[in-house]
């Protein structure tokens, strides 16, 4: 007895409109950065593909009509992207890693020029002769120099900014560093103002400079004090000393690329010719960057001290307990190096580590004013509006 028909086209016919495959086209790096958000929009109906970037475009093309991909999540990449927008594949179409804007596309972006700020920030509350940049001559080490520079002029330091020409273009991947500087960029680094604090606009290029002070007998972060921007642990753990980096919420930047892509394949048309940037965290500070860079011992201790205890609701008064130190003396010391007193170099420490804890964690903010030793949620929003220029909230937002 027949208990049921199969109709073979009709499977295939639903099994077709139930496609919810998305295709992704990126480096391997960019990836594992937004894996973990990513993963949460997998699910029994969706699931993504990968395809190096690195292919030649007539394979990617040929893979993209072979997969039949219902969206497409992409890297912008010099030469790469025009190639790949030349496909014209009539998809939605979220592009990561770029300012520009293209037809029909989403842009998200890490807002390159406040990553600049956030290092300016870090690297001007210790005493430095000189604050400088390193870069590589792409369109993002650009304006990450802009929003450095932007924020250093007020401190009325000399500022001195090199390019190393030719560094992307040594065919290095991102995880390999063997090249050694130039002639220039040794001499540059040589003739550098020290103490210095250098901004490396992304973290093999902190990597490599690092390398180029060991070869030169500079000490890090003795005579130079390096930052690197986005905190890949990949570079800046297996970096000595461990480079300090500006943080980007990754987590979030993936989030908002999942959630986009799903908006637009159910057709919401917000998202065509528009731009988004994720803003950075604040900067980590690891060994390349620490408070060594501070050349009197009374100070150095007094940094560690508060950094060891952030979480702590400790006062000026413990602090100067602890260092026997009359009060006076150490505000006149924090004035003449930080220009700033010991209690307002504590509330930016604190208002720093809040920053990243809004950016990066879901905590409430009664949980991170704990956290940050403020121990009262409107006493850090206080705190925290006259330093940033907005409440947690909205910073968070």
């Amino acid at each position: 007895m027949r208990l049921f028909s199969f109709d073979l086209r009709l499977f295939i016919s639903l099994a077709e409109s139930m496609n919810q495959t998305i295709a992704i086209v990126m480096s391997e790096v960019f990836l594992r950065r937004l894996t973990p958000a990513l993963s949460a929009f997998t699910g029994r109906m969706q699931d993504f593909r990968i395809l190096s970037i690195h292919r030649p475009i007539e394979e990617v093309g040929e893979l993209l009509k072979e997969i039949n991909p219902i969206g497409l999540i992409s890297e912008w990449l010099p030469q790469k992207a025009d190639d790949l927008l030349g496909l014209n594949l009539k998809i939605p179409h979220v592009m990561v890693g770029t300012h520009n804007r293209f037809a029909g596309v989403l842009s998200v972006d890490v807002d390159d020029l406040a990553v600049g700020r956030e290092a300016a920030d870090a690297l001007t509350q210790v005493g430095f002769k000189s604050l400088t940049c390193l870069g590589n001559g792409t369109p993002y080490s650009n304006l990450r120099i802009q929003g450095f520079e932007d924020s250093v002029r007020k401190s009325e330091l000399p500022f001195f900014a090199h390019t190393e020409l030719g560094f992307e273009e040594r065919r290095m991947r991102y995880s390999e560093s063997f090249y050694d500087p130039s002639e220039e960029m040794k001499s540059w680094l040589m003739e550098l103002p020290k103490p210095c604090g250098i901004f490396a606009v992304h973290d093999p290029l902190g990597r490599f400079l690092s390398g180029a002070c060991s070869q030169l007998g500079i000490r890090v972060p003795d005579d130079v004090a390096i930052v690197g921007a986005n905190n890949d642990p990949l570079v800046c753990g297996l970096t000595y000393p461990k480079l300090s980096s500006v943080s980007i919420p990754w987590d979030h930047f993936g989030q908002y690329v999942g959630s986009a892509m799903q908006s637009m394949i159910k057709g919401e048309t917000g998202y065509k010719r528009t731009l988004k940037l994720i803003s950075p965290s604040s900067v980590e500070l690891r060994h390349s960057a620490n408070h060594l860079a501070v050349r009197e011992k009374i100070l150095r201790r007094a940094l560690s001290f508060m950094s060891e205890r952030i979480k702590e609701p400790i006062t000026v008064a413990e602090l100067c307990d602890h260092l026997r130190i009359a009060r006076r003396s150490l505000e006149r010391k924090f004035k003449a190096s930080f220009n700033c007193t010991p209690w307002e170099m504590l509330c930016q420490m604190r208002v720093n580590e809040a920053k990243r804890l809004l950016m990066e964690t879901g905590h409430p903010v009664s949980r991170i004013s704990e956290l940050c030793g403020f121990n009262d949620p409107e006493r850090m929003a206080v705190v925290f509006k006259r330093l940033t220029g907005k409440p947690p909230s909205s910073f968070r937002k």
